[in-house]
């Protein structure tokens, strides 16, 4: 039930306490099962995804990033709002599902990376940035590095999404709460929306072009000059 993504580096000691989630997991659930999660049969996943594009500030990105695309269902419904996106994963196995979902989408590029080493350079930049079933695989330190290298990626006025499964999975580093949390209090992240349910949490973030801007400013009505 808990989406997959690119998800951690190749560290020993899954769980809570230890290292990040270890590249094993990922080969494991891949193994013999080309959606492990279901993603693209549940109810639960065509509901979250639904509520994730409901959630995005803009109506079409200009280019867009997400990291741990798993077998591409998300990519596809994010393609419809993006000019260019690049989606990736650490597991071939995904990406062997994800690149014939998404090849009638010539502006999607489908990249097999991992996090965090592989994150984009810094010379590319994005107006949207996904992490969507993600940092949870990554402990505490590596979670703040990588909302840094997400705020880094980010255009000023650009949107960061965070959504993740919320209970107890033995072979998570952090937890869902813990990992919006860590997200909420970074400085040069504005939170102007959430979502909250037993299952998961959802929160969309801008980086302003100039830090500490408040939240009413930075929102969907405020663009629209409506407030």
């Amino acid at each position: 039930m808990t989406a997959p993504g690119i998800r951690a580096t190749d560290g020993a000691g899954a769980g809570r306490g230890g290292g990040s989630t270890p590249g094993e997991y990922f080969a494991r659930m891949y193994a013999d099962r080309p959606d492990p999660w279901q993603l693209a049969r549940r109810w639960y996943e065509q509901r979250k995804y639904a509520l994730t594009l409901a959630a995005l500030p803009a109506p079409e990105y200009r280019s867009a990033f997400e990291p741990g695309c798993s077998v591409g269902v998300l990519s596809a419904l994010l393609a419809g709002r993006c000019r260019a996106m690049l989606s990736c994963d650490r597991e071939e196995r995904a990406l062997a599902q994800a690149r014939p979902r998404l090849a009638h989408l010539p502006h999607v590029r489908i990249e097999h990376r991992v996090l965090p080493a592989d994150w984009p350079a810094p010379g590319e930049r994005f107006d949207l940035v996904v992490l969507s079933e993600l940092l949870y695989y990554f402990t505490a330190a590596e979670v703040a590095a990588l909302l840094d290298l997400a705020v880094r990626s980010l255009d000023p006025g650009g949107t960061l999404l965070l959504v993740h499964w919320r209970h107890e999975v033995a072979e998570h580093a952090s937890s869902a709460d813990a990992v919006h949390r860590q997200a909420r209090a970074h400085p040069a992240l504005v939170r102007i929306a959430g979502h909250t349910e037993p299952d998961f949490l959802l929160d969309v973030f801008i980086r302003p072009e100039q830090a500490g801007t408040p939240a009413g400013r930075l929102s969907v009505a405020a663009r629209e000059g409506l407030t």
